[in-house]
């Protein structure tokens, strides 16, 4: 299994011989490797058997940084910018040929962001070089908020998960663009939606759910627990499903299910959807390594990071 500790020099070694390791970040666990070497890169990729068309995240120290890998920052997305960077943001901008094409699967844009942590920002610091970083999990399957969930299952083919504690937000970050000149949301994550329209007004939503994504974190099933996986009325699926043993993901102080055959985990009794967020990826892991046969769920409200979610669930309910 891969070595676990808070030692950034032992993280950057690692990352300058070319090594993958796996960085915190505030969103989830990252999977990360020299974005300018595409040998380490094509590690990614490799690793979590990820496909070569769904593009990667680049991750960098500071907002100046930007202009060494982008061909240009319109100036529409600055105020977001110098509000929410660092922070659960990834900016979609052209790049430059500098980033090589795997990291983008071949697209003019590059996904870019800052992460809102001190580990990672300080490794960040110490590098002459970005980081490529999807989630640290095998493909298609739950993203990791802790380093646990990244040893489970990649700490085999890893050397180092450098340690910072458990993700404070809980889901992927969002991703923003511009096409147009207007202002297009990509991924909804552990930005909402509301922060964003406060800031720049009304955006144009484009989640695309396809084999063909514009950007990371935009095929159709994605974030999904090896069980079986319903959304809707929740009482319904559990009459529908009455034979088998049902896992539940409630949320709210009104969800109590005591049938026979049931286990619950509520994701916040007090109805706060950050609080969902951050315990959403951690639930459907415990529930998948439970001894139920299926996982049910119903949407939350719009509100908060109840959008960003909802897309979660919807994704990994996909078939």
């Amino acid at each position: 299994m891969a070595k676990i500790g808070s030692n950034i020099e032992k993280a950057a070694d690692w990352l300058k011989k070319g090594s993958v390791v796996s960085i915190p970040t505030e969103t989830v666990y990252g999977l990360a490797a020299n974005a300018l070497n595409e040998t380490a890169v094509l590690q990614i990729f490799d690793i979590k058997k990820r496909p070569s068309f769904d593009p990667l995240i680049v991750h960098i120290a500071s907002i100046n940084e930007i202009e060494k890998y982008t061909l240009s920052f319109p100036h529409t997305l600055k105020p977001l910018a110098d509000l929410y960077m660092p922070g659960p943001l990834t900016l979609l901008l052209p790049k430059k040929s500098i980033i090589p094409d795997l990291v983008t699967s071949g697209l003019d844009q590059v996904a870019i962001r800052i992460p809102k942590h001190p580990l990672t920002l300080a490794l960040l610091s110490s590098l002459d070089f970005p980081l490529a970083a999807p989630s640290a999990n095998p493909f298609g399957y739950i993203s990791p908020t802790s380093t646990a969930h990244v040893n489970q299952q990649l700490g085999k083919q890893i050397p180092y998960i450098l340690d910072g504690g458990d993700c404070s937000i809980g889901i992927e970050s969002t991703i923003i663009g511009v096409e147009n000149d207007e202002i297009i949301l990509y991924r909804l994550g552990g930005l909402s939606l509301n922060a964003i329209e406060s800031v720049v007004g009304k955006v144009q939503i484009n989640i695309n759910q396809s084999s063909n994504p514009k950007s990371p974190g935009q095929i159709k099933s994605h974030y999904a627990p090896k069980k079986p996986f319903y959304i809707g009325d929740i009482q319904e699926l559990i009459y529908q499903f009455r034979d088998k043993k049902v896992g539940i993901i409630s949320f709210g102080k009104n969800a109590n299910f005591k049938q026979q055959n049931i286990v619950e985990y509520n994701l916040s009794l007090v109805g706060d959807t950050y609080e969902a967020a951050q315990n959403l990826f951690g639930t459907m892991r415990i529930l998948d390594n439970s001894a139920i046969d299926i996982i049910v769920t119903d949407y939350l409200p719009e509100t908060g990071l109840g959008l960003a979610i909802n897309d979660r669930l919807q994704r990994a309910a996909a078939k």
